[in-house]
């Protein structure tokens, strides 16, 4: 099998950032992609409780009135991504990828297949038995574990979800995926609109605890190597300079046409 061909990208660790910083930088950083002024980026964040609903979300899936919420700190986003709706929190990493797809293949199915790949390379590496698709539950995307302790027909429990927006081929939006998330807050939702799903992370599965920077860095390798992606880890702060300086390039360029 011929290995992928290896593309430039900034890899960036945002740490815990509020969901709307990340949806603007997300936004910036699409245009900025578009435009050919950045090479492709993997922003590694966790958010503080927060619920999103996709495009083709319906509210009967939220389950927490806007009363709870407030009690519990959680925020609520409509969202341009796909799937439904879902919730991110501390202990869970949530993986957006600003992908050029003309650069690698001109297929959304493929690329969420592929991030599905990833996510279920570092879970094996974590010690995690991760799969997708399993019978009867054909068409759901994202990361399931068949749970020992429960009986073998008991539905899978998720473990990543997966939801991306692309426009004019530019991918953003992208997975989280359960580390040591408070599984708690799933309770407030029908997770991704599926009836009985039931969320899991790695802590449950393995009993123990798990060190985050760890799985940070399994899913980080892993997407590299799925999408054949060269990485240059940068700072947060970095990122905002050199993103700065690449909008100043673009804002000043039809002025230096006319002269």
């Amino acid at each position: 099998m011929t290995a992928p061909a290896r593309h430039p990208a900034w890899l960036v660790d945002l740490g815990l950032t509020p969901y709307a910083d990340s949806l603007a930088l997300q936004q910036r950083l699409v245009a900025a992609r578009k435009a050919g002024l950045v090479p492709d980026v993997l922003l590694l964040c966790q958010h503080p409780h927060v619920i999103t609903q996709g495009r083709n979300g319906r509210r009967e899936n939220l389950l927490g009135s806007e009363r709870v919420l407030r009690q519990m700190g959680v925020e609520f986003f409509d969202t341009r991504r796909g799937g439904d709706v879902t919730y991110h929190g501390p202990g869970q990493l949530v993986a957006y990828p600003i992908f050029d797809l003309s650069s690698h293949r001109r297929d959304l199915m493929w690329f969420v297949r592929r991030l599905e790949d990833a996510m279920i390379a570092a879970s094996i590496e974590m010690g995690v038995p991760a799969q997708t698709l399993v019978p009867n539950w054909q068409g759901k995307t994202g990361v399931w574990v068949q749970r020992a302790d429960l009986p073998p027909d008991f539905p899978p429990a998720k473990l990543g979800a997966i939801g991306v927006h692309v426009s004019r081929w530019v991918t953003s939006h992208g997975l989280a995926w359960n580390v040591s998330t408070d599984l708690r807050y799933f309770d407030l939702i029908v997770p991704c609109g599926i009836a009985g799903c039931r969320a899991t992370s790695l802590e449950q599965i393995l009993a123990r605890a798990v060190e985050f920077r760890a799985a940070s860095e399994f899913l980080a390798r892993n997407m590299a190597r799925t999408f054949g992606l060269t990485l240059e880890e940068i700072p947060g702060a970095e990122l905002s300079a050199r993103l700065e300086e690449c909008e100043r390039e673009q804002a000043s360029a039809p002025a230096l046409s006319r002269v």
